[in-house]
Formats: C-alpha cells, structure tokens, sequence
C-alpha cells in the first residue's frame, strides 16, 4: 500500500491479524480511487459494562486532495457486528461506496439538472418586474425576471415562449 495508514484499537488489546485484515481492505480502496493521502481506522470495542454482546464499531477517516471521508459504523442491534472482522468488512464496504461516488462527482458523471419548463407569457408587468406564464397544460405559474432562463426580462412580450425555473417559495 502506498498510502500511510493508521490503526488505532481502543477499550481492546491490538491484534495483528485484525490490523493486516485492515490495511488488506485499505489497499483495496486504491483501486477505485489512487489519489487517497491517508487512512486512519479506529477498531472500538464497546464498554465492559454492557450486558449483550460485544458489537464493533468501525471508523474510518480516508484524506484525498480537498476533501475527507469518514464513516463511522455502529450498529447497536445488528449482531453480526459481534465480529470484529465483519465490522471492519462492512466500514469498509461503505467507504468504497463513499469514495466511488466521491470519484464520480469529481469526474462530472453524477450531475441532476432538471430541465426547464416552458410556457407562454400570459401577462406582463415590466414596471414591477413579474408576470405570468400560461403552461401548455394550462397551469398559470407567477414568475419574476429571475426566474426566467435564457430570456432579458426586459425583452419581453404578451405570448412570447420562454424557458423559466419554477420557485419553491411559492411566490
């Protein structure tokens, strides 16, 4: 592994085999994303007061360029985080998640644009800045000069086609 990693076991004595099981699954995560700077795996184990099973908590914090990921997984009633091996299994799993998705937005792939709407300017009021659009399924929507894409406000006239984005704020 070419990126520093570090261990930290906490309320448990350290294990080798538990650590190499650790930095194995942090190598992995180089394949989806090679720019990783740092690794830092907490392996917790809970209380000795608790009277059910010993359940694993798992953290993870993975530094790449601007930004850091951390996951943090404690489940309380999922038993099979009673081994700490499947707990160490299942953080990582959702880091590879993590940074999968990290790696797509970074790329462009992940981008949600929803399209505008289209209408008619029913009616115009350039003094104050607001009108309303008539939808070709007859809906009439109030709208400002911000509101419109790709169309000068002042440009505007009674039946004209524009695109517009429509408010949230109902107003």
């Amino acid at each position: 592994m070419t990126i520093p990693i570090q261990i930290t076991f906490r309320n448990m004595d350290r294990s080798s085999a538990l650590e190499a099981r650790a930095k194995a699954l942090a190598s992995r995560l180089e394949h989806f994303y090679p720019r990783i700077l740092n690794c830092h795996v907490v392996i917790e184990a809970p209380h000795r007061h608790h009277h059910k099973g010993k359940i694993y908590a798992v953290h993870i914090a993975l530094q790449v360029p601007r930004r850091e990921l951390v996951i943090s997984r404690h489940h309380q009633d999922n038993h099979a985080q009673e081994d700490p091996y499947v707990a160490l299994r299942d953080a990582f799993n959702a880091m590879t998640r993590r940074l999968q998705d990290h790696a797509r937005r970074l790329r462009g792939d992940i981008k949600h644009h929803e399209p505008s709407l289209q209408g008619r300017v029913r009616d115009l009021g350039l003094d104050n800045g607001f009108g309303i659009i008539e939808t070709a399924d007859g809906r009439e929507i109030p709208f400002t000069r911000n509101s419109l894409v790709g169309t000068d406000f002042c440009h505007l006239h009674k039946g004209d086609r524009v695109r517009f984005a429509e408010s949230d704020s109902g107003s």
